[in-house]
């Protein structure tokens, strides 16, 4: 699934949990459904869905423009919170590897409401894995069509579960059961974020740190109110995990864009893995590109399925494990060895890029990094930070703002130059491929023990 270099960790792979920060002053509480703020709309400045939109470009232009960093809240959830916080309605919603959704104030970080749907699974039941216990992995998705926020969770026994929750009261008014299909249940990983598309919520499935066990890439769909089951596997044998963090991209022609892990084969015919894959809103593949090199990469874990297809005009910049970028044409992927351009940036890419204009910038596992493409596909590294973060970049108020979620430092760069305006520190390590929420003049950042919310940006 990926081969990255950890620093200041465990050989494990376990990561240190991320400590409160001193002075925390929020109590949880809960709220009645009366005091509820009406929801059931998205309005400029909210952010439903994993890096803002369904394009992922994670550039929120409605961000004040930045000023001093502070601390403003601190709340202690029941388990990390490893997707990236949604706000909607002047409400953070969180999800916890508890199996447990929450909707938090803004303004102070109170909980408003809190729903359990039930127990996640120990990491001592799974056949490898770095995540105990395993809950709710992905970044959830807001509906305003059903005022749901919906979340894929694994529960005790490695059953995988959507449920759709009312955004105002906590109610769980859906609960599907939605394994992959193919391979074996407690083999898989849901990271990716749900996608909602046309009535319809999309769910990638990877496997678990360490490729153990019967698993296959996979994309499963079905409409909000749980009907009308869907699928797409990628036509490898074992592996092809699709677990970026970004999940479903949707192109301009309302088509889905998805990165596969390495797959089993290691010569002979390609396998359809290690791939960006375009999918239909029914899961047909209509497209897809591979490295030529597919073979060697599946045979050393070096595959491109690391990082979430980032559109840029009337491209796709896709990068992965392999130190190399690539450019791909929109709606002409060109299968094996079909790039437009290739570009040796020396940045292995682990999340999801965002993106403004012609510039990409890219979550490299060494520090930040920003690539322009030009009209013609040719890209160019603009600029590589030192900075430690590793984390899923978004944009807004003059920055782009990175977490170092080994540091549990959140830095605010220039997007011209790469030079630190900002940074603070939330108090600890983060989980792996955090990615910050911008709105107004807040960011907020999921924790090994909750969410944190800065102001000033």
């Amino acid at each position: 699934m990926r081969s990255i270099v950890l620093r200041a960790v465990a050989a494990s792979g376990i990561f240190v949990a991320c400590a409160a920060f001193a002075g925390a002053s929020t109590a949880a509480h809960a709220a009645t459904a009366a005091s509820a703020a009406p929801l059931g709309q998205i309005t400029p400045g909210d952010w439903p869905t994993y890096h803002l939109n369904n394009q992922r470009d994670g550039n929120q232009t409605k961000l004040s423009p930045l000023s001093t960093l502070s601390l403003n809240w601190t709340a202690t959830l029941d388990g990390a919170v490893y997707g990236q916080p949604l706000l909607v309605g002047g409400r953070v919603f969180a999800a916890t590897e508890n199996d447990t959704v929450y909707a938090l104030n803004r303004t102070t970080g109170a909980v408003i409401w809190s729903a359990h749907v039930g127990s996640p699974e120990p990491l001592s039941s799974l056949p490898c894995g770095d995540i105990d216990p395993l809950g709710i992995t992905s970044t959830m998705v807001y509906d305003p069509g059903t005022n749901r926020v919906y979340a894929l969770a694994e529960l005790s026994g490695a059953t995988h579960t959507l449920f759709g929750i009312n955004a105002s009261t906590g109610t769980v008014e859906l609960q599907t059961p939605l394994d992959p299909p193919k391979g074996t249940a407690n083999t898989f990983q849901q990271r990716g974020a749900l996608t909602l598309l046309n009535g319809r919520i999309y769910v990638p499935y990877g496997g678990l740190y360490g490729d153990c066990g019967n698993y296959i890439g996979q994309v499963v769909s079905v409409a909000t109110d749980g009907t009308g089951e869907t699928s797409y596997a990628v036509p490898t044998t074992r592996e092809g995990g699709i677990w970026e963090t970004g999940g479903g991209v949707v192109d301009p022609s309302g088509n889905l864009l998805y990165a596969s892990g390495n797959g089993a084969a290691t010569s002979g015919a390609y396998d359809g893995a290690d791939s960006v894959m375009e999918l239909s809103p029914s899961l047909q593949r209509l497209d897809f590109f591979a490295p030529t090199d597919w073979a060697t990469q599946n045979g050393g874990d070096a595959d491109i399925g690391s990082q979430t297809p980032a559109i840029v005009g009337q491209y796709i910049y896709e990068d992965g494990k392999t130190n190399n970028g690539y450019v791909l044409k929109l709606g002409a992927l060109g299968g094996v060895g079909g790039q437009v351009a290739e570009l040796a940036n020396t940045c292995q890419t682990f999340g999801t890029a965002a993106v403004a204009g012609n510039v990409v910038y890219a979550p490299c596992a060494s520090g930040p990094q920003a690539v322009s493409i030009a009209a013609d596909g040719t890209p160019t590294v603009l600029w590589t930070s030192k900075v430690p973060a590793e984390g899923s970049p978004v944009i807004g108020g003059g920055a782009v703002w990175w977490v170092d979620y080994f540091g549990g430092e959140l830095y605010a760069l220039d997007p011209a130059t790469g030079a630190t305006k900002a940074q603070i520190y939330l108090g600890g390590a983060c989980p792996t491929f955090t990615s910050p929420t911008v709105v107004g003049n807040q960011a907020f950042v999921g924790t090994k023990t909750g969410v944190v919310a800065v102001g000033g940006a």
